[in-house]
């Protein structure tokens, strides 16, 4: 996965939180920005999170998964990724409308979130 500057992902998430439309561009960035962050939040290889046409992650620590498809894995769109990512959605909520796609005994990263929460200028 690409590296992307924290604080443009501090910028944009505070834009999305503050209800600002961001660009396709800027979602993908933002995406991919909390991806890293939830990377170094819960860094391990037990868990895929996946986010599709974004990216993918393997986090939280716990039996090292190498080949196919882990035994847990998470999946959401892009948008319901964003708004956990800043808070605009809880995980509890999203999972119990079918927003998210868990399965396995380690796919819970509702501790991790909010990613980002403070106001940035």
């Amino acid at each position: 996965m690409v590296s992307i500057d924290p604080v443009l992902g501090d910028r944009l998430a505070a834009r999305l939180r503050a209800g600002e439309e961001l660009s396709a561009a800027e979602r993908r960035t933002l995406g991919r920005a909390a991806l890293a962050e939830l990377r170094a939040l819960a860094p391990g290889r037990s868990t895929e999170v996946r986010i599709p046409y974004v990216g993918a992650v393997q986090v939280i620590a716990g039996p090292t998964h190498t080949r196919g498809t882990p035994p847990n894995t998470i999946e959401m769109s892009l948008d319901t990724w964003l708004a956990l990512a800043v808070g605009i959605d809880t995980w509890a909520e999203a999972l119990a409308r079918g927003a998210i796609d868990a399965s396995g005994t380690r796919a819970d990263i509702s501790r991790h979130l909010p990613l980002y929460t403070k106001a940035t200028s």
